[in-house]
């Protein structure tokens, strides 16, 4: 039995590049949903096919996609939110997860534009990016810190660091020599300060003299580290060697004027 020719050259039924053509797109089209929920949300279905020009079906189907992802969680509206009568209106907003991936994503551009900015002006330029970029943070902190009690800027230093994200706590350190320990459960720029530590060391300075103390950086999230710990030197200890000093000093000057 012979084939029949019109079947064995019939053209295909969709082209061999369009599924990741449209792929793509729905990916695309999906980023900016996902998006406009992080923005806004929480939000609604018909709120977000308005924003983004979706048909209710289309909307719907990009959510179902989000939802299954687990980058977007639904909410029911508050009772006095809900108007009239019927089904209660859903409303969507980003997750941990779907939060996260936005935040991988910065870290990359980061991470490329430190890369060129090093490639271009050197390792120099990163570091004075650096100090710039904490410098707004120490200008914040400065007036909070220094009202606090001597004894208390530690914690203190802790409480707005939390405050911007960081999770961060004060403790007595271990160490033989007092002193105490910041540790910072949380670093935002940890991807991009593991390839430029620069970020890291331009906060430890900002930390010494936002306290007025010698400090040491222990351990780092960027470098594998479970904490971001500062070592912070005892306020007395530093104030006892600085009385030793100048006792020497006025020693010595007064063998010189015999």
């Amino acid at each position: 039995m012979s084939e029949n020719p019109t079947r064995a050259t019939a053209a295909p039924a969709r082209p061999v590049g369009l599924p990741s053509v449209a792929g793509q797109g729905e990916r695309d089209t999906r980023a900016r949903v996902a998006r406009l929920i992080l923005e806004h949300g929480p939000i609604t279905a018909s709120a977000l096919g308005d924003r983004v020009g979706l048909t209710p079906a289309a909307i719907r189907r990009h959510l179902d996609a989000l939802l299954a992802e687990g980058m977007i969680e639904v909410r029911r509206a508050r009772p006095q939110a809900q108007r009239g009568r019927g089904r209660p209106a859903k409303w969507f907003a980003i997750t941990d997860a779907g939060r996260s991936a936005f935040v991988h994503a910065y870290d990359d551009l980061a991470t490329s534009a430190l890369r060129f900015l090093a490639e271009t002006a050197g390792e120099q330029a990163v570091a004075e990016f650096a100090r710039r970029q904490i410098a707004d943070l120490e200008r914040r902190y400065h007036p909070v810190v220094q009202a606090a009690p001597p004894h208390q800027r530690v914690r203190t230093l802790a409480e707005a660091l939390s405050g911007d994200g960081y999770a961060a706590a004060a403790a007595k350190a271990p160490q033989p020599g007092g002193g105490e320990q910041l540790c910072q459960h949380h670093c935002p720029v940890a991807h991009v300060a593991a390839e430029f530590p620069q970020l890291c060391e331009a906060e430890t300075e900002a930390f010494s003299r936002l306290l007025g103390l010698p400090v040491q950086r222990l351990a780092t999230i960027a470098h594998g580290d479970g904490i971001c710990t500062t070592h912070v030197s005892s306020r007395s200890l530093c104030e006892g060697h600085a009385a030793d000093g100048q006792n020497t000093d006025d020693e010595e000057s007064g063998r010189t004027s015999l």
